[in-house]
């Protein structure tokens, strides 16, 4: 099955339809998000596609300026294809860019999958006190 993943880059060649499914829909962090904040979102962002054939299963973003910072985002594999390695193979994907090993710092938030992405060098903070943020969790509805 793994094998017949094929992983694409760059948002022209996702399905935003679909990923603006999952996230207005299924997500547990864009619930309600609309298709043109999606679509916005996806044009400034370094955008990974998991691939069955023609049918996008996955998907993954980085917000980033690519020399200093990303932040990783809206990570998903539909549930019907998890526990397949997929979210590895994106993950893998993308921490072989060279940019990515260049980045002073990459982060993202997480409520279920710290395992996943510690495989791949995330961690707790190191010095939480030092972050600030504003969070307005509902601004897209």
């Amino acid at each position: 099955m793994i094998n017949q993943i094929e992983i694409k880059t760059g948002v022209a060649q996702m399905d935003i339809p679909a990923i603006h499914h999952y996230l207005s829909h299924d997500s547990y962090w864009a619930q309600g998000i609309s298709y043109d904040l999606v679509k916005a979102s996806l044009e400034h962002s370094y955008c990974i596609g998991a691939f069955m054939g023609d049918k996008q299963i996955g998907f993954a973003r980085v917000i980033t300026d690519y020399h200093t910072f990303g932040w990783l985002a809206d990570v998903f594999v539909l549930p019907e294809y998890r526990g397949r390695g997929i979210s590895k193979k994106m993950m893998q994907h993308m921490t072989d860019e060279p940019w990515v090993a260049k980045l002073r710092r990459l982060m993202l938030n997480t409520k279920d999958a710290h395992t996943l992405y510690g495989n791949y060098g995330f961690k707790q903070l190191n010095n939480p006190d030092m972050l600030m943020e504003v969070y307005r969790p509902d601004v897209h509805r």
